[in-house]
């Protein structure tokens, strides 16, 4: 404690204003709960409540003995005033220190108590990480008589107070507000007045205060699930920490905290405690971030709060001085406040001033300096200024006083100097330093505020420097008294013709004039009806033997006559100078570029609007390519005219042109640019021009694209054709046409044409192209001659049910007729469909049957000439099985078979036959032979004891026969020597009803890959299996496999979805019953990492 060895005492005075800034009073439940098993008790002795009607003082005592400086303690009343900005008359704030016991002293003195300071007050103490508060009530009864509360002034008045030189003023009682309850007045209050009463009563922060109205109009129900809820809204400090506190009614339902909706996860600025039914929340190191909406949620239950996180107020650390000054002077009114770049308001008699561009008015913000200036002081700015801040106010006085202005008067006028300063303040008029007394000639006068200086008739003697002195010595005025003899006169000789200036815009003008005249005269510069100033950046200079008019940067809007006038008591002289600025023409309008070839174009322009005063020299021409940034120039010697062709640029480059007014003074700005254009050229002429055909009223003409086409591309084609004997060309075609065929109709038989072809892209029409020779309309008899394809001219064979679809081209001119015959006789067209074009015929079966082999014969007619040709189609079907089956001997381990072929080959030859062999108990028949050629064979290796089966298969090319023929009797398989008679037992029934060996599991699948779902099932018969998902038989369904494979059933799901999951049931049915097994699929994402889960 050796930084605080001695007493500190902190007693400010000011008038009371805690009515004024309160908000309401604070109830202990809304103060900002701490965390009490984290912070170090600070306080000795706590304040105690109260009941007063006078005078009271509230003292907490700090112990201080391990502190190394002073700890930081603040009052507060309710939740948000910080009572250190009230300190003043009637609120005292002292500070001490007690050295033999080690204890800081806090006193709060409230004098002459008001009703409305009663409420809620709370003292918070600081040391670094240690932190302790307490709260107290204030209770006010009674009424303080007003003698005590309005003084003169002067007891609680300091050395500083000048207040009692002030002339005294009746001043009316005004009767006492009552007490503001600020919440009930914005629940009253229009929306848009919010923001005035929040700085008014010192509440910073508006979301919060919007969404505490908001709350209070809800109806607050009890809670089952908490026993004790949230407090309405918390408050803490920038940086410190706040404790969330709710006791369940039942400490086993969970518990969840929630900061704007989202969930509050453990952390070291989160930290939960738990303390038998309380559930208290921690946050540490609060920012603005944390000022949000908070709730915890019990079941279905949510008690919700308020956080808000306060910035410090703003102090005024320097406040507003008084000031007095002349009309006509810069003034300066400045304050530091206790933060830099702070919202500070500013008032001139209770108005608030804003910093508008066209106001008088000015506010300058250097950090923590904030200053108000007017830069030409009036008379009207008389007034008191005030500063204001969330945490404090400061004002000062203003006082404009009146100068002495110089006079210039005749010998034997009457000289009357008037001075205007504070209300009966005296002072003393002096000459040339010494002291005037009132005389005869010399008459003093005063009258409230106005002091006169009278000479009635004026001599040689009375030139001189006048000054009034005030008593207080706080202004001096001056002014000059002269006379004169010379009328004043302007000296024009140096100016040019007219008296015309020229100047180059952007440049600084000083046109000095020198002028004479007794006493100095009066100089006046104007433009119509305009006052040029002696500031600005036109103004007016005057010196004793000269007057210069200043332009610093001239425009051209200052082009025109200036009038300068001289006047003094002799005369006047006047005269007009006209003042020309030139500057660089205006720039042309945008280039408008009217013609485009392969590497040049032609662009115009129009002069500009202004030629700046000078005549247009000639112009400069820039160009560039639209996706770049450089420009570059086209001609270095100036163009005449008004119109350019850029040459040597790229085709198909998009480009760009701008244009540069010249004059004498220098080049304009450039123009707007052109819309982009592209250097373009027409393609080369078509190429191959050739006749493909030609009929008794149609031309068709047949060609190749042009060699180079070029960045334009191609558009199109235009055909054109006249008559021979004529020069009129005839468009054959109205639009363009992409193909590179065209026929022209409408042409009479017999006639001769001639026939060119032109190629088309934004360049234009290319070259044509000339067919060398003329044509002859009449159409050319072409014998028929069908084309038959290679793999026709054998038999066609397809198998049943597929699709028959073939192409005969044939040639023959004109009008060939085709038809068509199977076996000799007309097809049915309601069975295959025939499709003839000038070039083709196509015969179309949708789905082939075996009645539609055999032999179809086309036929091609022109006039009387013919073409045949026969095409062989052969449907194909898989065979019938082959006729009886007989064994034909038995021995030892060998069979001998033989069988017939089959009666139905399927319209194609027997490839071959396959052989199996069953076992007479278990009937599961296995391959012997496969593609065997002959009608017998023999069977070997077959097992000693046992009897056999065989059936066979016939094969061709389409497959296997449907069904096979089997033996009638069986083969015994018997061992040499004696042979055992076997007893003769009764038939074991081996049928069994379904029954489900493994059942299905449930599985996770990923979306993307195949799933299975297995299980087995035993049963005789031979159960039937069926799949179904959800209740719904699987039929058909591509996306599904079954197998089924010594009892175990799978389902394999190919590449399944989201919407693939489900129930599956597997159900196997017999004669005997049946039975069913479910599980349940479920399709996750890509990866089982993602979902957390291993698949099963």
């Amino acid at each position: 404690m050796e930084g605080v060895k001695h007493a500190q005492i902190i007693d400010i005075s000011l008038s009371p204003c805690i009515s004024v800034w309160s908000i309401g009073d604070g109830a202990p439940e809304e103060t900002e709960k701490r965390d009490d098993s984290q912070r170090s008790t600070l306080f000795v002795e706590k304040p105690q409540s109260g009941s007063v009607s006078g005078n009271i003082t509230f003292i907490a005592k700090v112990e201080a003995k391990d502190l190394l400086r002073k700890p930081n303690v603040k009052w507060f009343k309710g939740k948000w005033m910080d009572l250190a900005s009230k300190a003043g008359k009637h609120l005292q704030l002292k500070e001490s220190f007690e050295r033999h016991t080690k204890v800081c002293l806090e006193n709060k003195t409230f004098n002459f108590s008001k009703e409305n300071y009663a409420g809620n007050y709370r003292c918070e103490v600081s040391y670094k990480d240690k932190f302790d508060s307490c709260s107290f009530d204030l209770e006010v009864t009674g009424k303080i008589p007003l003698a005590s509360v309005n003084g003169d002034g002067q007891d609680d008045a300091g050395e500083l107070d000048f207040s009692g030189l002030l002339k005294r003023r009746e001043v009316k009682q005004q009767e006492e507000e009552p007490e503001v309850d600020v919440w009930e007045l914005l629940k009253n209050a229009n929306p848009s007045e919010y923001e005035k009463i929040a700085f008014q009563y010192g509440i910073t922060d508006l979301r919060g205060m919007l969404k505490r109205l908001k709350r209070m109009r809800r109806e607050v129900k009890k809670s089952a699930a908490f026993a004790k809820g949230l407090d309405p809204a918390y408050q803490v400090d920038k940086g410190g920490k706040v404790r969330f506190m709710v006791e369940l009614a039942d400490p086993t339902v969970e518990l969840k905290w929630y900061k704007n909706g989202q969930e509050i996860r453990p952390s070291t600025k989160y930290i939960f405690e738990h303390k038998g039914n309380q559930r208290i929340l921690f946050i540490n190191n609060c920012t603005m971030t944390d000022d949000a909406r908070y709730y915890v949620t019990a079941g279905d239950e949510k008690c919700s709060t308020e956080l808000f996180v306060r910035d410090p107020p703003i102090l005024v650390t320097k406040g507003l001085e008084d000031t007095n000054t002349y009309v006509g002077e810069r003034v300066e009114l400045s304050c530091e406040v206790s933060e830099d770049d702070a919202n500070v308001k500013w008032f001139k008699n209770g108005v608030e001033l804003t910093n508008e561009p066209k106001s008088r008015y000015r506010i300058k913000v250097e950090g923590k300096k904030h200053t108000l200036i007017i830069e030409e002081a009036a008379k009207n700015d008389s007034a008191t200024y005030s500063v204001m801040t969330t945490g404090g106010q400061s004002e000062a006085k203003l006082s404009i006083s009146l100068a002495l202005e110089d006079q210039t008067v005749r010998l034997g006028q009457e000289i009357h100097l008037k001075c205007e300063i504070s209300e009966n303040v005296q002072g003393k008029w002096y000459k040339n330093g010494q002291l005037v007394e009132a005389s005869d000639r010399v008459k003093l006068y005063h009258k409230g505020r106005i002091h006169r200086f009278i000479i009635a008739s004026a001599a040689v003697d009375d030139e001189g420097e006048y000054m009034f002195v005030p008593d207080s010595g706080s202004l001096r005025k001056i002014c000059t008294i002269s006379h004169f003899s010379d009328p004043p006169k302007l000296h024009l000789d140096g100016l040019g013709e007219n008296n015309t200036v020229t100047v180059v815009a952007g440049s600084k003008l000083r046109l000095e004039i020198p002028i004479t005249g007794e006493p100095t005269p009066k100089v006046m510069w104007s433009k119509g009806d305009k006052v040029c100033c002696y500031s600005g950046r036109i103004r007016a200079e005057t010196y004793p033997d000269s007057s210069c008019l200043v332009i610093d940067t001239a425009e051209r809007e200052d082009s025109g006559p200036f009038r300068i006038t001289l006047k003094n008591e002799a005369g006047e002289d006047t005269a007009l100078i006209n003042i020309k600025v030139v500057d660089v023409p205006d720039p042309p309008q945008a280039p408008n570029v009217t013609e485009v070839g392969e590497d040049w174009c032609v662009m115009t322009w129009e002069p500009p609007a202004n030629d700046g005063g000078s005549p247009i020299l000639g112009y400069f021409i820039e160009r560039k390519k639209k996706q770049s940034s450089r420009w570059m120039r086209l001609n270095f010697e100036l163009c005449k005219e008004t119109t350019f062709e850029p040459k040597k640029m790229i085709e198909g480059v998009a480009y760009e042109v701008r244009v540069f007014a010249v004059n004498a003074i220098g080049i304009s700005k450039p123009s707007m640019p052109s819309k982009s254009f592209v250097p373009l050229a027409v393609t080369s002429p078509p190429t191959l021009l050739a006749v493909d055909g030609v009929t008794d009223t149609s031309v068709t003409m047949k060609w190749r694209p042009p060699d180079h086409i070029g960045a334009a591309g191609l558009d199109g084609y235009v055909v054109e054709y006249c008559f021979e004997g004529t020069d009129e060309w005839i468009v054959a075609n109205p639009e363009l046409t992409d193909k590179t065929r065209f026929t022209i109709n409408g042409l009479p038989t017999g006639s001769k044409i001639l026939v060119r072809v032109k190629a088309v892209n934004a360049a234009g029409e290319s070259e044509p192209r000339y067919h060398p020779q003329p044509i002859l309309v009449k159409e050319v008899v072409e014998p028929p001659k069908i084309r038959l394809p290679r793999h026709l001219k054998q038999t066609y064979t397809r198998r049943v049910g597929e699709t028959v679809n073939l192409v005969i081209p044939f040639q023959g001119r004109p009008r060939a007729k085709v038809s068509w015959q199977k076996n000799g006789s007309p097809i049915d067209k309601n069975q295959i469909n025939i499709r003839n074009t000038e070039n083709d015929t196509i015969i179309f079966i949708r789905k082939a049957e075996r009645s539609h082999s055999g032999e179809y014969d086309m036929k091609v007619e022109v006039e009387n000439l013919v073409d045949k040709a026969t095409i062989d189609i052969q449907i194909v079907d898989r065979p019938g099985p082959p006729e009886i089956v007989t064994i034909e001997d038995v021995w030892g381990e060998n069979v001998n078979l033989s069988w017939k072929p089959p009666k139905d080959d399927g319209n194609a030859a027997i490839t071959g036959y396959t052989i199996q062999k069953a076992d007479k108990k278990s009937m599961e028949w296995f391959t012997v032979i496969e593609h065997y050629h002959r009608t017998s064979a023999t069977i070997n290796e077959l097992v000693i004891g046992n009897e056999y089966y065989f059936r066979i298969f016939a094969e061709n090319m389409c497959g296997l026969s449907e069904d096979a023929t089997m033996t009638k009797e069986s083969a015994l398989i018997a061992k040499d020597g004696k042979v055992y008679k076997y007893p003769v037992y009764d038939d074991f029934d081996f049928s069994e009803r379904p029954l489900f060996t493994q059942p299905l599991i449930n599985t996770y699948a990923v979306a993307g890959y195949n799933a299975t779902l297995n299980c087995s099932v035993r049963g005789n018969p031979k159960p039937k299996i069926t799949w179904l998902k959800n209740k719904v038989i699987i039929m058909n369904d591509p996306r599904y496999r079954m197998f089924s494979n010594q009892g175990v059933c799978t389902l394999e799901i190919r590449k399944p979805s989201p919407y693939d999951g489900g129930t599956y049931s597997c159900r196997a049915v017999n004669e005997l019953g049946e039975a069913e097994v479910d599980c349940k699929l479920e399709v996750k994402g890509k990866s089982f990492k993602s979902f957390g889960m291993v698949p099963q």
